[in-house]
């Protein structure tokens, strides 16, 4: 049985995020608005939502299920839906060349 880990939406983002648009497709997440939380073992992820519906802390609208580390899913008032992290990039400091001494004539 899969297992899945539950990231939880910052309360300061929840607001925000019960505001927007829904878009289909895949949804792009930024991990430091999440807190991970509980891990749970289900049959599937609606077994999972089911699951965390009978807890004192159910599953809210932006909460996050990653499924074995691999599948991502975010909660939207539609269900579960597919979901990504992006990934930041990183930005490499690169020195600029030393200038050249300029020879007196």
């Amino acid at each position: 049985m899969p297992s899945y880990r539950v990231f939880r939406l910052k309360e300061n983002l929840r607001a925000h995020f019960r505001q927007l648009p829904h878009l289909s497709g895949v949804a792009q997440l930024k991990v430091r608005d999440y807190v991970e939380g509980v891990e749970i073992t289900a049959s599937n992820r609606y077994a999972a939502w089911q699951e965390m519906k009978t807890t004192n802390d159910p599953l809210q609208v932006g909460d996050v299920l990653v499924e074995d580390g691999t599948n991502i899913y975010i909660v939207k008032f539609v269900g579960l839906e597919p979901a990504e992290w992006i990934v930041p990039e990183v930005k490499l400091e690169v020195e600029a060349p030393a200038p050249e001494p300029v020879a007196a004539s």
